[in-house]
């Protein structure tokens, strides 16, 4: 279930850089970039990390450095990559918002997938007579949860599969060429769902003869806790090798596979690292308060997420084995709904976990953090600031990748 902090180290990690903390390991980055390039193909592959997941320019800089592309939501994510050095050409952007400064966007070299019949329109006005990439809703999807679930009729991402007539028509008049093609479907595990939108995928890229590139998106799941079921990379990307290799055959055309993983690559590479500031009980339950929440984690208020949790004692204690006792922990911003203790795919109170006894002092983990938790946190929520973040080094040492914001930077653009 991802990396393991020692004692040790968590407790010098919280003294040196304090609480709450993000804490990534660079070793089990790179060991899940190699799992991702090691991704069946056959006629060549393109990783593309999606930086939603976890944009912090010291991960964006690694992956570059392993031969990872990037795959941007907004033009705000593609100005950050650029900023942290990533090659233009490196670089799709696949928006729901178009960025103001596409313009300049596509003359720096970032790759545009246009996601609708409006976006098709204004690259043909942008770029004409140039060629594009294109996203397609193949009418399937597939996901865990319906929130992650991006493809089929109650999602907007991509252009719906029965309007391609009316997109054919605006790249014809626009005299534009299709050689990129993109559909994603969502988080799902099984191999056979991956396969059969492969193949609905590849059948409606037989109606555009220059397109040399498919991208079937990310959402490989991760089990974050013991129980889950996690996505097969080498059965999921068999699946899709067969169906590309069959496509060669009825069409004599070799296809550039791409995916675009972001839980997968860094979700069980981090942990975030809080501080029990409280204990307090009802006649029902006995509750763990921390310095963290909502304000670093909300997959569990979002989608009723499941993350290791683990109690630390401030002090080491030796060899001697302490008691357990069941807990509802619960963040500290001012909203009962801000717990990391949660009934999946639920909303209520919460579900009490067997942790070690805990005292105030002592510090809390939570495991499967490195992906959608420092970039889709409520930070600032209450006026708390935005954690620190910090790198394990593959030789043991820590390195701060994110500074701790101050309430000054909050508030700075405030007239």
């Amino acid at each position: 279930m991802g990396i393991q902090l020692s004692p040790e180290q968590a407790r010098y990690i919280a003294d040196r850089y304090g609480t709450p903390t993000f804490v990534y390991d660079e070793q089990a980055l790179e060991n899940k970039a190699g799992e991702a390039l090691a991704f069946p193909h056959a006629f060549g592959l393109t990783v593309r990390y999606a930086m939603k997941a976890n944009p912090n320019k010291g991960i964006l800089q690694l992956f570059d450095k392993l031969g990872l592309h990037i795959d941007a939501s907004s033009g705000f994510e593609a100005e950050r990559a650029l900023i942290a050095g990533i090659d233009a050409h490196k670089i799709q952007l696949t928006a729901q918002e178009l960025p103001t400064h596409l313009r300049e966007l596509l003359r720096q070299g970032v790759l545009f997938n246009a996601c609708s019949l409006h976006q098709l329109e204004v690259i043909a006005r942008l770029a004409p007579a140039s060629a594009i990439s294109l996203r397609v809703n193949p009418g399937q999807g597939s996901g865990v949860h319906a929130k992650v679930n991006v493809g089929g009729s109650m999602s907007s991402f991509g252009i719906w599969h029965k309007h391609l007539g009316k997109a054919k028509k605006i790249i014809l008049e626009k005299k534009l060429r299709v050689e990129r093609f993109h559909s994603h479907i969502g988080s799902g595990t099984d191999p056979r769902v991956w396969q059969q939108v492969a193949r609905i995928t590849l059948g409606l890229v037989n109606q555009f003869p220059d397109v040399h590139t498919v991208n079937l998106g990310g959402g490989f799941k991760v089990a974050r806790v013991p129980g889950e079921q996690q996505t097969d990379l080498q059965s999921c990307g068999s699946a899709i090798k067969h169906e590309i290799e069959r496509f060669y055959r009825a069409t004599g055309r070799e296809l550039h596979l791409e995916i675009e993983p972001g839980t997968f690559l860094t979700a069980n590479t981090g942990w975030i690292l809080a501080r029990i500031i409280d204990i307090v009980e009802t006649d029902k339950y006995s509750f763990i308060k921390i310095d963290s929440g909502m304000t670093e984690n909300t997959r569990l208020a979002l989608y009723g997420s499941q993350h290791l949790l683990a109690v630390i004692p401030a002090v080491s204690i030796g060899n001697v084995p302490k008691k357990k006792k069941r807990y509802l922990v619960v963040g500290h911003c001012c909203e009962n709904g801000d717990r990391w203790t949660v009934k999946k795919d639920d909303g209520d109170v919460g579900e009490p976990r067997q942790l070690h006894e805990a005292r105030i002092g002592d510090l809390l983990l939570c495991g499967g953090a490195g992906a959608y938790c420092s970039s889709m946190s409520t930070k600032n929520y209450n006026s708390f600031p935005e954690a620190a973040e910090v790198m394990i080094k593959k030789d043991g040492a820590t390195q701060p990748i994110r500074t701790r914001q101050t309430l000054k930077q909050i508030m700075q653009n405030e007239c």
